[in-house]
């Protein structure tokens, strides 16, 4: 049995489960998918660039002003003495390093997966983060919050985070959009014009279903359950019964706070 991996991960303040992150749930769903043994490190946002570069782990990504972009999913396998950032880099290094587990990015669909990234983020993500980027600073732990508050709201160009999308009409048109987004998604996933609730069928998982479940269990975490009801009863029940399917993947360690 391999020593477990080291999984860096953004903590939540007072929600079950702790983790809430859809890029971080990814790599997560990964890990308990191949069942491999880990740990989360929990690691505050002001604190993720000090611990990738006390782990020796490159960061993920370049500012626009040229400097490094470090940010989480991360993990640092002590079997191979090897640390990356990423989920999709994550998700090829673990079929690589060990290929006796289920693997997540079948060889012949690489190419399809990377494009499939793209297409998804463009249908589906803009809508949704106006409705869980609010959500998810009132979620996180103080210092956490401060720091999110003010890195998202210039990226949005706005004063408040919560001015994105207040009740009322600019909610209704961010709900419309992620319902739209759904309902492109699932007209992929019946393409050839049969039912599949996964992209390799109506049984095999793979990670372009675990970067969809990472995005829908994000707002599963952090939006009102109410809202969240009424989105997994869309399209026939469809997403509902596509996240009763990751429910044995949803196992999130104590972990342990990190140090710097």
């Amino acid at each position: 049995m391999p020593e477990p991996i080291i999984f860096y991960d953004i903590p939540g303040k007072d929600v079950t489960p702790k983790a809430w992150s859809p890029n971080t749930w990814k790599t997560r769903y990964c890990l308990n998918f191949k069942g491999l043994p880990y740990k989360t490190v929990w690691v505050e946002y002001p604190d993720i660039e000090a611990v990738m570069r006390k782990a020796g782990i490159l960061p993920a990504a370049t500012k626009a002003d040229g400097s490094p972009y470090y940010t989480l999913p991360a993990i640092y396998d002590p079997n191979t003495k090897a640390g990356l950032a990423e989920s999709a880099a994550i998700a090829r290094y673990l079929d690589r390093t060990y290929p006796d587990t289920p693997r997540l990015i079948p060889a012949e669909t690489d190419a399809l997966h990377a494009a499939f990234n793209q297409a998804f983020r463009n249908a589906f993500l803009p809508d949704l983060a106006k409705l869980t980027i609010p959500a998810v600073a009132n979620h996180l732990p103080p210092r956490s919050e401060v720091y999110f508050r003010k890195t998202r709201e210039v990226g949005f160009g706005v004063a408040n985070l919560d001015d994105i999308a207040p009740p009322g009409p600019k909610r209704d048109e961010a709900w419309a959009g992620v319902k739209k987004g759904l309902a492109m998604i699932a007209e992929w996933l019946q393409a050839d014009g049969s039912d599949k609730l996964f992209f390799t069928g109506k049984d095999k998982i793979v990670y372009a279903d675990m970067t969809v479940a990472g995005f829908l269990i994000w707002a599963r975490v952090v939006l009102d359950k109410k809202e969240w009801e009424d989105l997994i009863s869309w399209h026939e029940g469809r997403w509902g019964k596509f996240m009763a399917a990751f429910e044995k993947y949803e196992a999130v360690d104590e972990g342990e706070d990190a140090v710097l």
